[in-house]
């Protein structure tokens, strides 16, 4: 199953985006065994700033249909890191082919949007700042290969 992230704005080399790469390549590496992968993000930028519908344009334009679509979002339902992973198998062995995680800007997601989501995660109640919630969704992906390989690096 190849997983994408689709996200508003362009991340510069800096902390988060180091941090970005190497969760990617870990998810790479260890998820080819198990069926996921490869993780691709794919950025869209409103260069004339004119808010969230244009945004959610870009956004759809991006993804391929028959995309299954998780949209991260504070009012999405909150998962455990198992419960998580216990998700993504599950799409897997149902057939899903492409699977694509959507991220919104500064401003959040356009309601419209938000309808063509098959689900819809949270982090928590607490607003993130977008390019971090890149950086926690790798790490949780990676976190969810991890745990359905059975490797020590996620502890309960």
């Amino acid at each position: 199953m190849r997983v994408s992230v689709y996200a508003v704005g362009r991340l510069r080399s800096g902390p988060e985006k180091t941090l970005i790469d190497d969760y990617k390549n870990r998810f790479d590496k260890s998820g080819r065994t198990l069926g996921l992968g490869p993780l691709t993000i794919q950025e869209v930028e409103d260069k004339k700033n004119i808010g969230k519908l244009a945004e959610a344009k870009l956004l759809q334009q991006a993804i391929p249909k028959g995309t299954n679509i998780c949209g991260l979002d504070e009012r999405g339902k909150m998962l455990t890191s198992i419960e998580f992973a216990n998700h993504l198998a599950a799409l897997r062995d149902q057939g899903v082919s492409n699977l694509g995680f959507v991220i919104g800007g500064a401003d959040g997601l356009d309601e419209g949007l938000k309808k063509s989501f098959n689900h819809s995660f949270s982090f928590g109640k607490m607003v993130w700042p977008h390019m971090l919630v890149r950086a926690m969704l790798c790490e949780q992906l990676y976190r969810a290969a991890s745990i359905l390989a059975g490797t020590p690096y996620h502890r309960e």
